[in-house]
């Protein structure tokens, strides 16, 4: 793995989050914080655990802290959850921005909770922390669809197909070449 095979799974991951935060937004206050099922039990809740693993496998890997877990009570609205996402969206970015390819292999040191101490390549971990996000995005959507809104489709392929449209209309002396 490289560090743009990571950057490229991040531009997927937070195209596919706006997409479905798109449709969020189009749901109530009570709607968004509504017990639907599932293992958070409301969309906000889902949502809010994405973020806040997402956050804190960037500050185990080095990235800025994130603190305590996020507590889904401090987002009652749509709004306030894009926000940080934006903001986590920014550090992540600039991360990997600074990584090399060799900082992927570093081990880094982590645990659950108060258990055993792990360890795994910080590339990894990253990418765990992407590939978890669309797990729960795929929840997120089935809740959505519980409550009568249809959520889109966010695969990788129209990602990519968005993705080339979009560097085929850049002007050539913007495209970045290169495998």
């Amino acid at each position: 793995m490289r560090v743009r095979d990571l950057q490229r799974l991040y531009d997927y991951h937070y195209w596919a989050t706006r997409q479905l935060l798109g449709v969020v937004a189009q749901l109530t206050p009570e709607q968004f914080t509504q017990s639907v099922a599932g293992s958070y039990g409301s969309i906000r809740n889902s949502l809010v655990h994405v973020l806040s693993a997402e956050w804190g496998w960037l500050d185990r890997c080095g990235g800025p802290r994130r603190g305590e877990r996020l507590n889904p009570q401090d987002f009652p609205e749509v709004e306030a959850l894009t926000r940080v996402w934006a903001r986590v969206e920014e550090y992540v970015r600039a991360f990997l921005s600074d990584l090399g390819d060799a900082d992927l292999g570093r081990d880094i040191e982590f645990a659950f909770g108060g258990g055993p101490k792990h360890s795994m390549p910080l590339g990894d971990l990253m990418q765990h922390a992407a590939l978890h996000a669309m797990h729960h995005r795929g929840q997120a959507a089935l809740l959505l669809r519980m409550l009568g809104y249809v959520p889109g489709n966010f695969d990788f392929l129209l990602y990519l197909s968005a993705s080339s449209r979009a560097v085929r209309m850049m002007p050539a002396s913007r495209r970045t070449v290169g495998p």
